[in-house]
């Protein structure tokens, strides 16, 4: 397993990629939970639940109707990867460009401590917290 620092500072890469990313892209996640996550972590912009009623293609069929593009965040349990192949094929199928792999950058380094994405703020507060030893 990688040391805590290490571990920070890929997850503070990541968080930034998420800040940074261009304004047509939209992050999607699996229920609000996830959503409040990424806002206590700095994550601004549009970010669209999963669980919300509406179904993958429908959802895929919306990001290219509005020329999005989407950041595949789901979680990395097996419903969470489930889902994320059913995007892939969905957002392929609609032409929308779609980026999974933060998703597997976030694998990388959280699988062994956390599971989901709503679990990331308090992995990263684990991870400041070993760091500043």
């Amino acid at each position: 397993m990688r040391n805590p620092v290490e571990m920070l500072e890929e997850l503070i890469s990541i968080l930034e990629d998420l800040r940074e990313r261009p304004d047509n892209t939209v992050i999607l996640v699996e229920g609000q939970k996830d959503k409040n996550a990424l806002i206590e972590l700095g994550i601004e912009g549009e970010v669209w639940q999963i669980k919300g009623g509406n179904s993958i293609f429908h959802i895929a069929e919306e990001l290219a109707h509005n020329r999005k593009s989407a950041i595949i965040l789901t979680d990395w349990d097996k419903k969470g990867g489930q889902l994320c192949r059913a995007l892939r094929i969905a957002l392929t199928a609609n032409g929308v460009p779609f980026d999974d792999s933060i998703r597997m950058r976030l694998v990388q380094i959280a699988k062994k401590e956390v599971k989901d994405i709503e679990g990331l703020p308090m992995f990263y507060l684990k991870l400041m917290a070993e760091t500043r030893r």
